[in-house]
């Protein structure tokens, strides 16, 4: 199956990376190479591109896509989860990097591949792993976890309103048999929320699709980490660009980048700082940065979409 990514906040991405052609960039969420081909055709023979996804049929496409753009730059390509960055540039002799993107959006591709389980339009089995290593699936979630567990995953992960009705019709439909498929989760979603409140909004299972996603690829849990392991290996004025999809990313993120910023642990009322914390790093964008119109008008996808950048000193 072809792998397709429309690659999100293309252009701005490409100018806050601030390339060299000689710099050595890592993309830890290369997918479809969207991103990573307009990266690579500016690197020339001393530079280094290090391609990381945890879904192995993501990178194959991308080491495709790539050698076929004919550039100088080594290649290096890496299947795991950009949680371990730091680890995978140590295994390649890298100790330190210029530039780090990562773009959290769930790929087209994953989407489309009927069973992966992410989609809730698609009949399929329920899976939702991003890593087909990972032994964690959506399946086991729904039908195994607690059904508290389960009301604050689809509660917090999701910002779902009807997460308690939902989590108990689930309960009691798990009761009669296990849910097997994203059809029968569906309908269960469905059967839980008021015919009123379908009517209104996005589809009745998005976000609780959502929240199950994250949940099994603990995706918020990563995302906290994979800061301080970015900013580990960045040079003197590399920077990090990490793209986020919903509310509960970006403000890790934006937290992440300001606990850089502003690490300073005095109370407020201090006239002067004494405990000791310097910045490691200075907001290129002061605000998250959005898709223009024209950018919306071609990828509705990219609507939800927010780049943040940060330097380091």
């Amino acid at each position: 199956m072809e792998f397709n990514h429309k690659p999100v906040l293309l252009d701005e991405c490409i100018e806050g990376l601030n390339i060299k052609p000689s710099g050595i960039y890592v993309d830890g969420t290369v997918g479809g190479a969207g991103h990573s081909s307009e990266i690579y055709k500016r690197l020339d023979k001393s530079g280094v591109l290090i391609a990381l996804d945890q879904d192995s049929f993501a990178i194959e496409v991308s080491r495709q896509r790539l050698q076929t753009i004919g550039g100088q730059a080594r290649l290096l390509f890496v299947n795991t989860n950009f949680k371990n960055i730091r680890q995978a540039c140590e295994d390649n002799g890298i100790e330190a990097v210029d530039g780090i993107l990562l773009d959290l959006g769930v790929s087209s591709h994953q989407l489309d591949e009927g069973e992966r389980g992410f989609s809730y339009q698609q009949d399929a089995p329920l899976d939702m792993r991003m890593d087909k290593r990972n032994p964690l699936t959506a399946e086991i979630v729904v039908n195994e976890y607690g059904a508290e567990e389960i009301r604050e995953i689809i509660r917090d992960y999701g910002e779902e309103k009807w997460a308690s009705r939902i989590t108990e019709f689930i309960i009691n439909a798990r009761r009669t048999q296990r849910i097997h498929t994203t059809g029968e989760l569906v309908d269960i979603i469905k059967a839980a929320i008021p015919a009123a409140a379908r009517r209104e909004g996005p589809h009745p299972a998005k976000r609780t699709f959502q929240a199950i996603r994250i949940a099994v690829n603990d995706e918020l849990g990563v995302l906290k980490q994979v800061v301080d392991s970015a900013f580990s290996i960045l040079s003197p004025g590399g920077r990090l660009c990490i793209i986020t999809f919903h509310s509960l990313e970006d403000r890790i993120v934006k937290n992440e980048f300001l606990r850089k910023v502003k690490p300073c642990k005095c109370p407020p009322e201090f006239p002067v700082c004494v405990c000791g914390a310097k910045p490691e790093g200075e907001l290129v964008t002061r605000k998250p940065v959005a898709a223009n119109a024209e950018e919306l008008a071609g990828n509705p996808r990219a609507r939800s979409a927010k780049l943040r950048i940060i330097e380091k000193f």
